[in-house]
């Protein structure tokens, strides 16, 4: 794990607990993308599958995370990150560990995302989330979540 994925763990799980009831773990910070762990036993539901709650949950966390670690690397510290609105599919059940992703937006949706920000005090960014059966390459969950960030 390196600095920043550890640094993004603590941040989870001091300011939201939840996530160590959870056992969410990030996996890596890479190439603009985001990658966290989410282990099944913990998150199972009545079908032994994990519960629908916690795959929400960890696709929001994906995004948010994803924008608290590349607002960092911009060096904005003064803003706070909530989620304004989210849609979500489940084609697939989660029957092992999952992984969540979030991946980079186009640069120019992210240029015009911090020019708003730095301008008005306050941007929104569209982030979509999968995640996967650990293991698949097929999407079990997809997520597109509305990020606000405002001082």
């Amino acid at each position: 794990m390196n600095n920043d994925s550890h640094h993004l763990q603590k941040v989870l799980h001091h300011d939201i607990p939840l996530t160590r009831e959870m056992g969410l773990k990030v996996l890596s910070w890479q190439g603009r993308q985001l990658r966290l762990q989410l282990p099944l036993a913990p998150n199972t539901n009545h079908k032994s599958t994990m519960f629908g709650g916690s795959l929400y949950c960890a696709a929001v966390l994906a995004g948010w995370g994803w924008l608290h670690l590349r607002l960092r690397e911009e060096g904005i510290e003064d803003g706070h990150i909530v989620i304004q609105e989210g849609q979500i599919s489940y084609p697939l059940p989660v029957t092992v560990d999952a992984i969540a992703t979030c991946e980079a937006p186009e640069d120019a949706v992210w240029e015009k995302f911090l020019s708003t920000y730095r301008r008005y005090g306050r941007a929104r960014l569209t982030l979509p989330t999968h995640i996967f059966n650990q293991g698949s390459d097929d999407a079990a969950v997809r997520f597109s979540g509305q990020f606000v960030l405002h001082r």
